[in-house]
Order: structure tokens, then C-alpha cells, then sequence
């Protein structure tokens, strides 16, 4: 068998301490699918240098500014040129940074969220159906193969008619006034950079896409409510909201950065007629099934493990026993997303968030807003449909 060419890929953002470009670096290196050929990585002419030559970058391919390094890709041979842009920029530079890539014939896999409103998502969705580039989005937890596996259990019937869903996110990071000596923090705070929302655009996205993917369900209406608990902060950093979904079922969603103590925790527990299912971010390879009537059982992430399907098997890279998390996960959605370029798949690649999940994470953050604002009860998620290869 001939060995596969590694994908040539670009990264915008992501510069020396900024924490998830570094994450973006590990995962998509886990797999040998993918090689890092150019940069532009922070507006710091210094930070930028030192981030490219550390990764092995010659200078000539280390750019000043996205839009000199998108110029100057697109001029090169195909043979050399990058074929994806990884883009890991606050919030407020994904669609331009997206638009500009596919408009220059690049694929994109970029950060959460897609955008900072679901105008602006829309504007990207058009522009992605009339190209044949892929776009994926990182929402990171949905490489879990649990995850998958938690859909799967659903999809199959084996808790019955879905009732209930619990889905929390409790981070405790921004407790106090993080934004006034920490970058990252700073910009999350931002509204001129994050968006309208801070927790929910951050976090909040997460744990609603979790409930979405997991139940194949679509959550319809809400009853929300949005904190500001530190003094002086521009954006939200707490909120909860009660849920209802297309097929009927009800339930709880929470996302807080200010719950002090707390370090990365979401988890989601689903409940049907038959019995029920709880995943924790935090210890990833169980998932809890609890049939009505009979004893719970823990099935475990892992190559040969029993009860496992095959979506979830496929994510795993070693055997019982030897923890897979984070990063995985996050390498799982690359390995898809090479899969996809290699096959020539435009719009989505198969088992990778795209637009159509940007979409929804903008409608939720819309109805989040609208409803806190208001004084009545339920607001309508707006039913986004995306096109057929979104």
C-alpha cells in the first residue's frame, strides 16, 4: 500500500500562550495525517516569529497577518501550497478569516463559535454551498467515542421515548477578574471579540450541541435566564435555561464559568422510558446505563471492549484500560476531517461538526439572549436549516 501524502495545513492565531492553538497542534499531530507547512499567528511580530521558528516553520512561510499569508498560499504551486486553514482566533475573526480561506480555495477547520451572530453564520453557510471546500468546526467533545456511543443507545431505541436531558457545563476559571492580567480571559470578556455572549458563546455552545448531537433532537424553545456575577464584566459568565426539544422531551440546560472550584465539567444525562445514560467529560471512557428494573452496567471506551458500535470503536486507539480524553477527541475530529479532504467530500466531512452545527449554536445563543432580556416565559430557537451538504 502507498503511503498517503500529509495534508499541508496553515494555522491563523494560536501563537506562543495562547492555550488552544496548542491543543489544535497535539491533536491534529496524533494521527500523522497532517503537516504544518505556514502561519500567521498573532499580530505580535515577536510572539509570531518565535511561535513559527519554535515549530519548525521556515520565515518566508511565517505571515505577518492572515490576509498576507492567504495572498501569498494562494500564488504558490499546488504541490507546495497549504490545502487547509486552521483557524484558531477570537470569536470575532472566524467568518472573515472562513470566508476569505474559502473564497481562496481552502478547506477551513476553525474554533468555536462559528461566529458571532447567526447572521453572520448564515452569510458563511451561503458562501460555503456555493464552493466545494469543507468546513469543520471544533466542537471538541463530540470526538468522544462514548459520545457516540451515548447517540447510538438513543438512535437505537434502548431507552425508549426520550423524556428528559440534563445537560451542565461548570467551569470556575473566571471566578474572579481573570480578564484584567490574563489575554484569554480578556478577550472571552469582550463583546467587541466574543460576541453578545460570554459563558454561553464559550461554553454554553458546548453543552447544547452535547444534548442536540446525543439525543438527535432538536431543542425547540427555552426559558432562559443570563448572570453577570463579577463586577464591571461586559458579558455574561453564568446562565441556566429550561429546554424542550422537537420530539418532546424536556429539560435543564447550565453553563457557568463561576462556580468556583470547579475545573472542566460537563457531563449529560438522558432519560427515556426504558431507563437512562450519564457521561462525564471529566472521566470520559464510562458511560453509566441504567435500564428500568435491572442493575446499571458501565461500558467502557476502548479497542475490544463489549457493547461497544462501531462508531465509537472507530474512535478509540487503544485498548481497555488505557485512558484516552482531550485530546483524542479533538484528534478524532481531524483524522475525519483528513478523511474528507483525501476523499474529496465539499461542505461537511462525514463525523465532523460543520456549518449546520455553527448554525445551531448561533440560534441558541440568539434565544438565550432574547429570553433573559424578556419578560416572557418561552422563546422559540430559530429552526436554521442549512443546506443538504452543510
Amino acid at each position: 500500500m502507498s503511503k498517503q501524502a500529509k495534508i499541508r495545513i496553515g494555522m491563523i492565531g494560536g501563537g506562543a500562550g495562547a492555550f488552544i492553538g496548542a491543543v489544535h497542534r497535539h491533536a491534529y499531530g496524533l494521527d500523522g495525517d497532517f503537516e504544518l507547512v505556514c502561519g500567521a499567528f498573532s499580530r505580535d511580530a515577536a510572539n509570531n516569529l518565535q511561535t513559527g521558528e519554535s515549530l519548525g516553520l521556515d520565515n518566508e512561510r511565517i505571515y505577518a497577518s492572515w490576509q498576507q499569508m492567504l495572498e501569498q498560499e494562494a500564488k504558490l504551486p499546488k504541490s507546495v501550497q497549504m490545502q487547509a486553514v486552521v483557524i484558531v482566533t477570537p470569536n470575532h475573526l472566524h467568518v472573515p478569516v472562513s470566508v476569505a480561506a474559502i473564497e481562496a480555495g481552502f478547506h477551513v477547520f476553525c474554533e468555536k463559535p462559528a461566529a458571532v451572530s447567526l447572521a453572520e453564520a448564515q452569510a458563511l453557510a451561503d458562501v460555503l454551498e456555493k464552493s466545494d471546500r469543507l468546513y469543520g468546526l471544533a466542537h471538541t467533545y463530540l470526538g468522544y467515542p462514548l459520545v457516540w456511543q451515548a447517540r447510538h443507545m438513543v438512535q437505537e431505541g434502548l431507552l425508549g421515548s426520550i423524556r428528559k436531558v440534563y445537560v451542565e457545563y461548570p467551569q470556575g476559571w473566571l471566578s474572579q477578574e481573570e480578564e484584567l492580567h490574563n489575554k484569554q480571559a480578556s478577550w472571552r470578556t469582550d463583546p467587541n471579540l466574543a460576541g453578545g455572549s460570554g459563558c454561553m458563546g464559550d461554553i454554553g455552545t458546548h453543552a447544547f450541541g452535547l444534548a442536540e448531537f446525543v439525543l438527535t433532537d432538536r431543542i425547540t424553545e427555552l426559558c432562559a435566564e443570563l448572570k453577570t456575577h463579577v463586577d464591571g464584566r461586559r458579558l455574561d459568565d453564568d446562565g441556566a435555561a429550561l429546554i424542550r426539544t422537537g420530539k418532546g422531551a424536556s429539560g435543564v440546560l447550565l453553563a457557568s464559568q463561576v462556580c468556583a472550584g470547579e475545573e472542566n465539567a460537563l457531563k449529560i444525562r438522558v432519560y427515556g422510558e426504558k431507563g437512562g445514560l450519564e457521561w462525564r467529560q471529566m472521566e470520559p471512557n464510562s458511560l453509566i446505563h441504567s435500564p428500568a428494573g435491572e442493575p446499571f452496567r458501565v461500558l467502557r471506551a476502548g479497542l475490544g471492549q463489549p457493547g461497544l458500535c462501531q462508531d465509537a470503536l472507530a474512535r478509540c486507539r487503544t485498548p481497555g484500560g488505557h485512558p484516552e480524553g482531550y485530546l483524542e477527541a479533538m484528534a478524532n475530529l481531524y483524522t475525519d476531517f483528513a478523511r474528507a479532504v483525501r476523499s474529496k467530500q465539499s461542505g461537511k466531512a462525514e463525523g465532523v461538526p460543520g456549518i449546520g452545527s455553527g448554525l445551531r449554536g448561533m440560534a441558541f445563543i440568539d434565544a438565550m439572549l432574547a429570553s433573559s432580556n424578556s419578560n416572557e416565559k418561552w422563546h422559540k430557537v430559530a429552526d436554521t436549516r442549512c443546506v443538504s451538504k452543510a
